[in-house]
């Protein structure tokens, strides 16, 4: 049966996208990752990755397996915390979120200082790009921010909490389709093209083969959502974590086959001399999101 070091390794291997900078995440050889990899999959009687030169992917089995492994590495992470009795936290700690993570972000910090009354613990808002450069700046001490693939920041550390892949937004009165038909029916409302998110957007209409009529173009998801509730137009989105759209009466959510996925992460520094309360957060984040 394989450890817990060897998911770990499994969950590091899936978020960075290659065996190299997995090592580097979980101070191992590139070799002993590749190693430990390859025993997980004799273990586990399939393979888990696609390896294409020295990037590798998940294919479906391992896009399968990854919330299981990355909730069972979370329970051990929370009863090796449960066995100690540390010292009250304290001190000044300053946080940032990108907008749709604040909610759980604040209930996080809320929680954790009902518990250490010693924390001052500040939150703010902003872009994905700016809170980046807060945190390598020392402005923030850690940030819940959009993680894009191959990012060369090897002064940060992330912790993936989790994937929301990109969908289709209507209004419930555009009535059935694909998303192809849909995006050549109907205005679209596009996301901020020069944000990580823009990107994916693209990427997606590039991938269905269409350039939809654009009407607008907004850095707010929840600002694209009302006007899309409100039957002005269409739109492609990340489907938010905690999200109801699809209870929504006017709206349709529409599933894109093979969808990106926007990724999720708690950043900060390598060397954060508040890595302890960034880490006590993390896990207050990742058991209110498994729960």
């Amino acid at each position: 049966m394989s450890s817990i070091r060897v998911l770990k390794t499994f969950v590091a291997a899936a978020t960075e996208g290659s065996f190299a900078a997995a090592a580097h995440r979980v101070a191992l050889t590139q070799a002993a990752v590749g190693q430990q990899m390859r025993a997980l999959e004799a273990d586990l009687r399939r393979p888990l990755f696609e390896r294409q030169g020295k990037s590798v992917a998940l294919n479906d089995a391992g896009r399968e397996l990854l919330p299981a492994v990355r909730k069972l590495v979370a329970l051990y992470d929370q009863m090796r915390a449960a066995g100690v009795s540390p010292e009250p936290m304290s001190g000044t700690v300053h946080l940032g979120a990108v907008v749709s993570a604040v909610r759980p972000l604040i209930q996080a910090t809320l929680s954790l200082k009902a518990r250490h009354p010693g924390l001052d613990l500040h939150v703010s808002a902003a872009k994905s790009m700016d809170l980046l450069a807060r945190v390598e700046a020392g402005e923030l001490d850690a940030a819940i921010a959009v993680r894009e693939p191959g990012q060369a920041r090897p002064g940060l550390a992330w912790t993936t909490l989790y994937e929301e892949p990109m969908v289709l937004l209507a209004p419930r009165s555009a009535g059935e389709g694909s998303a192809r038909v849909l995006l050549q029916r109907h205005p679209f409302i596009r996301f901020d093209r020069s944000q990580h998110t823009g990107h994916l957007v693209q990427r997606m209409l590039r991938r269905l083969k269409v350039e939809p009529e654009d009407f607008l173009e907004l850095n707010a998801i929840e600002s694209i959502v009302d006007l899309v509730r409100a039957g002005l137009g269409i739109a492609i989105l990340p489907h938010l974590q905690g999200g109801r759209w699809a209870a929504d009466s006017r709206l349709r959510v529409v599933e894109i086959p093979k969808a990106e996925v926007r990724r999720i992460a708690f950043v900060q520094t390598r060397d954060s001399a508040q890595a302890p309360v960034v880490g006590a957060v993390i896990r207050e984040l990742q058991s209110r999101l498994q729960g």
